[in-house]
């Protein structure tokens, strides 16, 4: 379970104690984007201590995307929309940072259900 990517979801699930994300987070096997931290975040904010202290917590496996990423990642997400797929910006950019760098997406959201590189987990 080594080289994944934690979308947002991922983690939210894993906060909410979904088993089957459990192993994906036991040791720190996986890399994020301060933009999927920033969604966790926001969807843990009405406790505004929860939100910082999982916040804090997942820093260390934030890894910034470069410049080709982002580009990549939006031609990426007019493409996944020119295929009926609704996918947000900060995951177009997460799916496109986890593809360059060789590393299993991992989330429950149907958008990526059956894209390749995907660890699909609901």
């Amino acid at each position: 379970m080594d080289d994944v990517f934690y979308d947002s979801y991922a983690i939210i699930e894993f906060l909410k104690g979904n088993p089957r994300y459990l192993p994906y987070f036991e040791r720190p096997i996986g890399v994020t984007t301060k933009l999927n931290l920033m969604e966790v975040y926001y969807s843990i904010l009405p406790d505004e201590v929860l939100a910082d202290e999982t916040y804090s917590s997942f820093l260390s496996t934030v890894i910034d995307p470069t410049d080709e990423e982002i580009r990549a990642a939006m031609r990426t997400r007019r493409s996944l929309k020119e295929r009926g797929l609704n996918v947000s910006y900060v995951d177009s950019l997460g799916y496109q940072v986890s593809r360059s760098r060789n590393k299993r997406f991992l989330t429950g959201d149907r958008e990526f259900e059956h894209l390749s590189g995907v660890e699909f987990v609901k």
